[in-house]
């Protein structure tokens, strides 16, 4: 179980009620797929991701970036058992979607860099980032749980 301090819940927690998931989980899923296109295998279905105008126009890819987002919720609202709180959605990605887990690492640091770039330095300071970091570090872990 992960120790959360009262300010690392706090920076979690306040930062977390500025995002907004219909902004930040597409940009994030959209730089994953143009910086990291080996990712792009584990999107098959959702069409044409051979540009960076067809990923940035595709629905799919957008709704996917939101859905992704709208499980990080579920972290936010249960910081105290991460772990338990993703077990279906680890053996999901593990056993049915057969995604590598270092992919969870690598959209970990995607959307940082675009939480990051969204609210700059004055929100996003360095105690901020920290202890958002270290949520996401257990985010990937409980995602990764069932690979092990």
């Amino acid at each position: 179980m992960v120790e959360w301090t009262d300010a690392e819940r706090k920076a979690i927690t306040t930062l977390w009620g500025q995002i907004d998931v219909a902004e930040i989980g597409p940009q994030a899923l959209i730089r994953l797929l143009v910086v990291y296109p080996w990712t792009q295998r584990h999107f098959g279905s959702f069409g044409n991701l051979s540009t960076y105008a067809a990923i940035v126009g595709n629905t799919k890819v957008a709704q996917h970036g939101k859905t992704v987002m709208a499980g990080l919720e579920t972290a936010v609202k249960n910081m105290d058992n991460i772990k338990n709180a993703y077990a279906k959605l680890s053996v999901m990605h593990s056993e049915k979607l057969h995604v590598d887990p270092d992919n969870f690492r690598t959209l970990a640091e995607c959307i940082s860099v675009v939480v990051a770039a969204k609210f700059g330095p004055s929100v996003f300071t360095p105690g901020f980032q920290e202890a958002w970091q270290k949520f996401l570090a257990v985010v990937v872990s409980a995602l990764g749980r069932q690979y092990h």
